[in-house]
C-alpha cells in the first residue's frame, strides 16, 4: 500500500515549509527511517527521514518550493506499484484534491504585458497568516505575486510587501534569513513578555583549567576528542540542576512545570543567526558523549544540517561568547526554559588569594532568569553551587576506586 510523504509540521504554529532538495531520486528505494529530503523552516535546515519501505515515486514538489504543511509531496510505492492519481491533502485544517493533470507543483510565472487582469481579493489563494498579516498591514492583496505552491501568497510575501512599503524604491532592503527574522521574533517576544532578572557571579577557574588538561587528554587518548571547557560546563551544569529543579522548569501559564530530564540547549552562532541545538540527558551522559555531541551538532548547525530532534526538548541553556573575548554579557531566555547562562571568557584578574592581592584565571558568569519561577535567593543558591563545582570539578568525574 502506498505511502504518502507530507510537508510536515516541525514548529509551532508553522503553515509552510520550503523543500530545499530530495536525498533520493524518483523510482530509487529508500528504507524507513532512512534521510528522504531537506526542508528548510524558521530555525534550520533539517532532513526528514523516510515513512516507510519502498521505492520513491510521485514526486510532485521540486526543490525551492514552499510547501502547506500536511500537503502530498510524494509516494512511497512497493515494486510494481503505482502511486495514486488522487489524493486528498491536509492543508490548514482542509482538505484539497491535488491536480491529476501533472505530477509537478504549478510554475509560477512572472507577470507580462500581456497578462490577465489581478484576481479579485475573495479569489485569491492565501494562508490564514498571510490574509492576518496583510490586514494589519493593510497590504493590498491584489499587488502581491503569491510564491506558494499554486501561486499561493504566503506570510513571508505579505512581510516582503510590507518591508517594500516602507522604505523609498531606492533603498536596498535586507529582509533577513529565515533563522535571522525567528530571532528577532523571539527575542522580541521573551524580552517583551518574561520578567528577567540577573544574577552575576564570579568564578575562579584553576581546577576547571586543570581538570579539562587531565580529562581531555584521557579523553583524547581513548577517543580522539577534544575536551573543551564548553563541554566542562555543560556537565558540571546539569549536575548542579539535580539539585535546583527548580531552575530546570517552565512558567505554564498557570504555574510552574518541573522538568523530570535535564536537557542543555546550546547556543551557536552560525551564518545567520543562532541556533541552540540541544543535548539530551546531559546530568547523566559523561564528559566524551558530551563532547561528541557538541562536535556533532556544532558541525551540522553550521553547515545547516540540523535534525528537528536536535533543536527540541531543552530544558536549560547555556551561551558562551568567551572565545569572541567578551568579559561578560547578558542573554535572553529561551521560552518555555526558565533560565539561561552567559559565559564570558576565562582572564587572568587579580582577586584577594588568602588575604592577599594575587593573579587568578577568573571567569564571569551572568544568570538570566525568568521571575515568575526563579526567584533571587533560588537563582544565587543554584549560581553559587555552580561556583563551587567549577572551583572542584573532578569530584563529579573521579571514578570510584576498585576494591580488592
Amino acid at each position: 500500500m502506498a505511502i504518502s510523504v507530507v510537508m510536515p509540521a516541525l514548529e509551532m504554529a508553522q503553515e509552510t515549509g520550503k523543500l530545499i532538495s530530495w536525498l533520493k531520486k524518483e523510482g530509487e528505494s529508500v528504507a524507513k527511517g532512512e534521510p528522504l529530503l531537506e526542508v528548510e523552516t524558521d530555525k534550520a535546515v533539517m532532513e526528514i527521514e523516510s515513512p516507510g519501505d519502498g521505492l520513491l515515486a510521485g514526486i510532485k514538489v521540486q526543490a525551492g518550493t514552499e510547501v502547506p504543511v500536511g500537503r502530498t509531496i510524494a509516494w512511497i510505492v512497493g515494486p510494481g506499484e503505482v502511486p495514486p492519481v488522487d489524493e486528498a491533502s491536509i492543508e490548514s485544517g482542509r482538505k484539497i484534491t491535488a491536480p491529476t493533470t501533472s505530477t509537478a507543483a504549478p510554475a509560477i510565472r512572472p507577470a507580462t504585458a500581456a497578462s490577465s487582469a489581478a484576481p479579485s481579493v475573495a479569489s485569491v489563494k492565501i494562508s490564514p497568516k498571510a490574509r492576518r498579516l496583510a490586514s494589519e498591514r493593510g497590504i493590498n492583496l491584489a499587488d502581491v505575486r503569491g510564491s506558494g505552491a499554486g501561486g499561493e501568497i504566503l506570510a513571508c510575501d505579505i512581510l516582503a510587501a510590507a518591508e517594500s512599503k516602507a522604505v523609498a524604491p531606492t533603498a536596498t532592503v535586507d529582509s533577513g534569513s529565515p533563522i535571522s527574522r525567528l530571532m528577532a521574533e523571539r527575542t522580541t517576544q521573551s524580552w517583551t513578555t518574561v520578567p528577567h532578572f540577573f544574577v552575576v557571579r564570579e568564578a575562579d577557574t584553576v581546577a576547571l583549567n586543570e581538570a579539562r588538561q587531565k580529562l581531555g587528554a584521557e579523553i583524547e587518548k581513548s577517543s580522539k576528542l577534544k575536551l573543551s571547557h564548553t563541554d566542562l560546563l555543560i556537565a558540571l551544569v546539569a549536575r548542579v540542576l539535580r539539585k535546583h529543579s527548580r531552575v530546570n522548569a517552565s512558567w505554564t501559564g498557570n504555574g510552574v512545570h518541573v522538568h523530570e530530564k535535564i536537557n542543555i540547549g546550546l547556543a551557536i552562532a552560525v551564518d545567520d543567526g543562532v541556533v541552540a541545538p540541544v543535548i539530551q540527558n546531559a546530568d547523566t551522559a559523561g564528559l566524551s558523549e558530551i563532547a561528541a555531541q557538541r562536535i556533532d551538532l556544532t558541525e551540522r548547525a553550521r553547515g545547516g544540517k540540523l535534525r528537528p530532534g536536535d533543536l527540541g526538548g531543552g530544558t536549560f541553556t547555556i551561551s558562551n561568547l568567551g572565545m569572541f573575548g567578551v568579559d561578560a554579557f547578558t542573554a535572553i531566555i529561551i521560552p518555555p526554559q526558565a533560565a539561561i547562562l552567559a559565559v564570558g571568557r576565562i582572564a587572568d584578574r587579580v582577586v584577594p588569594v588568602d588575604g592577599r592581592p594575587g593573579v587568578r584565571p577568573m571567569m564571569t558568569l551572568t544568570l538570566s532568569s525568568d521571575h515568575r519561577v526563579v526567584d533571587g535567593a533560588r537563582a544565587a543558591q543554584f549560581l553559587g553551587d555552580l561556583v563551587a563545582a567549577i572551583g572542584n570539578p573532578l569530584q563529579y568525574f573521579q571514578r570510584p576506586a576498585r576494591v580488592g
